[in-house]
């Protein structure tokens, strides 16, 4: 059981009542997708959000460099168009802007596409489906990119947000998709990127089989380090131009031999994810019984999954910090841990920092590099603790 994991609380509201909703993954034993059942509706999640991605600079480098290699491989110009679906703050768009190519992002989130639009990146205001999709391809013509990264995940209807991806392409633009590989999610235990806003989990055939189904060929695909192992996959639509790359076969391959579309590789993960638990309760507990101080880096949603699992609270979290500060004298949901702005860490000087948002951990042992200073240490929560900074 768990609370929604963006639900940060005020002050004024700790003393009530938080929802709760099981958070138990499910497996189809037909089509292989990962799924959580939908308790909350997508309103209550994504109208008002409180996850911008411009604070992460190694993400907003990430964006730049998906778009210089986009613009030149598929020669976009000032007569393309570029849709982002889910654009959150305009991280990725406001480099397409800068190249002179026409770009519209799809943001639900009216405080996050806000600050889209103040950056000069023409933003809709709407969930994505076959019904807008229609719409924006009668207002601006079909996309030659569309580009949708970690918002697959977040789909309630699959079915309709890849049918109005199907409408709104072009008949020979490109669809690129990223999104966490279910394959690294179950190998490196990573349980904490399961939260309510994630309704889907994907392995590469699962995903390939969901594009098929609406006219769409996946065609290449590229193995990422991004939050702890992503895939971008390349689709167009279905045809001769859509035969797949070696590396689209290659993968493909290994995931049938390694089982995927058995349920034995999604029996082991539950002990699995058990044991990682222990080992960072273990960790906690002995050093609050050594004297040694222990805070938090970060305030993610996959950081209130794991404090809410195992139990963490301020008797072994002192505090966390975050970067933004829409989170700043807030709490974390169910776990009422107080989040502070970066600098609270020079001046409360903790003797570990546990890093949340361990898929970002080298960028962040970068910026905490001065609390070696007074002998603090860094330290990440999964697969198992690992102090990283010492």
């Amino acid at each position: 059981m768990s609370p929604p994991c963006e639900s940060f609380l005020a002050a004024d509201e700790l003393n009530r009542m938080e929802p709760f909703y099981p958070l138990h993954l499910e497996v189809c034993d037909r089509c292989f997708l990962v799924q959580l059942q939908s308790y909350i509706d997508r309103n209550e999640i994504f109208r008002e959000y409180a996850y911008f991605s411009s604070y992460s600079d190694s993400w907003v480098a990430h964006a730049r460099a998906y778009v210089d290699a986009m613009v030149e491989r598929l020669g976009l110009g000032p007569d393309s168009l570029v849709v982002e679906l889910a654009s959150n703050d305009g991280y990725l768009l406001q480099h397409v802007v800068e190249r002179g190519v026409p770009a519209l992002g799809v943001e639900p989130a009216l405080n996050v596409a806000q600050a889209a639009i103040d950056r000069g990146v023409p933003t809709v205001t709407e969930f994505f489906g076959v019904e807008l999709a229609r719409r924006l391809a009668a207002e601006h013509g079909h996309a030659d990119l569309i580009a949708g990264n970690n918002v697959l995940a977040q789909v309630p209807d699959l079915h309709d947000f890849v049918g109005g991806i199907a409408v709104l392409l072009a008949d020979d633009g490109v669809l690129t998709l990223e999104f966490p590989h279910l394959q690294r999610l179950l190998e490196g235990r990573q349980f904490d990127t399961i939260y309510h806003e994630h309704f889907s989990y994907f392995s590469f055939l699962t995903v390939t089989e969901i594009l098929a189904g609406h006219g769409l060929a996946v065609f290449d695909v590229e193995e990422l380090p991004t939050h702890g192992g992503s895939l971008r996959v390349f689709a167009r639509k279905a045809g001769p131009r859509a035969a797949p790359t070696a590396a689209a076969s290659e993968l493909w391959e290994r995931e049938r031999l390694l089982g995927y579309r058995t349920l034995e590789p999604y029996a082991a993960f539950g002990a699995a994810v058990e044991e990682t638990k222990r080992d960072l309760l273990s960790y906690l507990i002995e050093a609050r019984r050594a004297g040694r101080v222990v805070a938090g880096y970060g305030a993610p949603g996959k950081g209130n999954t794991l404090l809410n699992y195992c139990g963490i609270r301020t008797d072994l979290l002192s505090f966390t910090v975050d970067r933004n500060p829409y989170k700043h004298g807030r709490f974390t949901p169910g776990t009422h841990i107080p989040i502070f702005p970066v600098e609270r860490i020079a001046e409360e000087k903790p003797d570990d920092i546990l890093i949340l948002p361990w898929n970002l951990r080298d960028e962040i042992v970068a910026q905490l590099d001065y609390v070696r200073a007074w002998g603090g240490r860094c330290v990440v929560p999964i697969p198992t603790v690992e102090v990283v900074l010492r």
